[in-house]
C-alpha cells in the first residue's frame, strides 16, 4: 500500500506542484505514493505504476460547477480506506473536511495542509461568486481551514507571505509550519539552459502562460504584442498556453485567435494544456509575459511562472511589483514595464531588446529551482516517521 497519498480535486493527477514537486521529490526519497486530482490528457487514469513512479487515482472530471465536484468527495472517501495511506497530503480545501473525519475515526492517522492561495482572501476580492456570499463562504473556509490547522501534523504554505496573512496559522509552533515556494522543478531528463539564449533579429515571439484570466493580464498581454507588431520591424507573435476557466474571455480569445491567426495563438483554452507543452512553448519564445493586473491576491505572491522562465533563461516582461523585480534585477532577467500603457511599454521593449544582454552570468539556479524546497520537505517527513519509510540518502 502507498505510504503517502496526495489530493486534490481540480488540479490534475501530473499537476507541476503535487505530482510534479511533492510526489516526484518522496518517490526520489524511497517512498510509495499515490496522487488523486483531476483527470488529465498526459497521465493514465488509475493506472498502476511501477514502484519507481507515483500511482495517479482521478477523483473528478468535469467543469469546477459540475455535480462530480460533489462525486469526487465519494472517490476520495473511498481511497482513503483502500490505500489507507500513513500521511496523507492534502492539496485542496474542500478535501479537508472528511481528511479531518478520516483521522478522527483511525489512531495515529496523519496529514499535512499544503496552502497553495489565500483562498479566503481570494473569495472576498477576486469577484468570482455573488457579493451576498462572499462573507460567508470566506468565513465558513477559514472556519474549516482553522480547524485544520490545529490538527495537521504540519501546514506547508507555497508562498512566504501566507505565514504573516493567515490568522489560523498564528497559534502553531514554527515547526509545524513549513515554506515550500513553487520554485521550478526540472522534468525527468530535462537539461536546463547554462548561458542567455541569443536574441532575435527576426520574428519576436511572446509568451504568456499559466492560468488564463482577466485578473492574470491576458488582454494586456494582447494589447502590448498589438503595439509591439508597430515597433519592431521583424514582426512579433504571441502565443498564450494554459486553461482558461472564465467562459465568456474564452470564447472572445478563440474569435480573436482565429481572427488574428498570422501572430496570436492559443494553446488549451477550454482544456488542461500538458506542462511538457508549456515547457517546450518556453524554449521556442524570446520574451515571457507576467502582465498580472494589481490586485490583493497576487500582489505578496512569485508566480510560478516567474520560476519557471527564469530557469529557462527566458526574459521576462514584469509589472513594479517588488517582490518580483527584485529577483529579476538580481538577475538582470528582465524589464519592468508599465501593463496599463501598452504603446510606451512597447518602444521600451523594442529598444531594450536590441541593446540589453540579459542573463549575463547565465540563468539563475538556487535562488528559482525546487531542489532546496523538495530537501525541506524530505526533512519535514522523516521527523515524523522513522527512517526506514525512506531510502537512505545518497552520498
Amino acid at each position: 500500500m502507498p505510504q503517502f497519498l496526495l489530493a486534490s480535486v481540480l488540479k490534475p493527477v501530473d499537476d507541476t506542484r503535487m505530482f510534479g514537486k511533492f510526489a516526484r521529490t518522496l518517490v526520489a526519497a524511497g517512498a510509495q505514493v499515490a496522487v488523486a486530482g483531476r483527470a488529465s490528457t498526459a497521465a493514465p487514469a488509475n493506472a498502476s505504476a511501477s514502484d519507481a513512479s507515483p500511482t495517479p487515482y482521478v477523483l473528478f472530471e468535469g467543469t469546477r460547477l459540475s455535480l462530480g465536484r460533489l462525486a469526487a468527495q465519494g472517490r476520495y472517501w473511498r481511497l482513503l480506506h483502500q490505500l489507507r495511506p500513513a500521511l496523507v497530503v492534502v492539496h485542496a480545501p474542500e478535501l479537508l473536511p472528511l481528511t479531518l473525519l478520516w483521522q478522527r475515526l483511525g489512531r495515529g492517522r496523519q496529514f499535512i495542509y499544503d496552502v497553495q492561495e489565500n483562498y479566503g482572501l481570494n473569495i472576498r476580492s477576486q469577484g468570482v461568486y455573488p457579493a451576498g456570499l462572499r462573507a460567508l463562504l470566506a468565513g465558513g473556509l477559514r472556519w474549516v481551514e482553522s480547524l485544520a490547522a490545529r490538527h495537521a501534523t504540519a501546514v506547508v504554505l507555497a508562498e512566504a507571505s501566507y505565514a504573516a496573512e493567515l490568522p489560523f496559522l498564528d497559534n502553531l509552533p514554527s515547526e509545524q509550519v513549513l515554506i515550500l515556494e513553487n520554485k521550478y522543478q526540472p522534468q525527468p531528463g530535462e537539461v536546463l539552459p547554462r548561458a542567455a539564449r541569443p536574441l532575435p533579429t527576426e520574428p519576436l515571439r511572446l509568451l504568456y502562460s499559466g492560468t488564463i484570466s482577466e485578473l492574470n493580464g491576458v488582454r494586456e498581454a494582447i494589447a502590448l504584442a498589438r503595439q509591439l507588431r508597430l515597433a519592431w520591424p521583424g514582426g512579433v507573435g504571441l502565443t498564450i498556453i494554459g486553461f482558461c476557466q472564465q467562459p465568456a474571455l474564452l470564447a472572445d480569445l478563440q474569435r480573436l485567435a482565429a481572427a488574428e491567426a498570422s501572430w496570436l495563438t492559443l494553446v488549451g483554452g477550454a482544456e488542461l494544456v500538458p506542462h511538457a507543452q508549456v515547457v517546450a512553448a518556453m524554449e521556442h519564445s524570446h520574451l515571457g509575459l507576467l502582465p498580472y493586473r494589481p490586485h490583493p491576491s497576487t500582489e505578496r505572491c512569485r508566480p510560478t511562472k516567474l520560476f519557471e522562465y527564469l530557469a529557462h533563461g527566458l526574459p521576462v516582461l514584469v509589472p513594479p511589483n517588488p517582490l518580483w523585480v527584485g529577483l529579476v534585477q538580481a538577475h538582470q532577467a528582465g524589464l519592468v514595464v508599465d501593463f496599463a500603457q501598452p504603446v510606451a511599454a512597447a518602444a521600451q521593449v523594442a529598444a531594450a531588446v536590441q541593446t540589453t544582454a540579459f542573463y549575463p552570468t547565465g540563468p539563475p539556479t538556487t535562488a528559482v529551482l525546487w531542489h532546496p524546497e523538495g530537501k525541506k520537505l524530505r526533512h519535514l517527513l522523516e521527523s515524523f516517521f522513522p527512517s526506514p519509510t525512506f531510502a537512505p540518502p545518497s552520498a
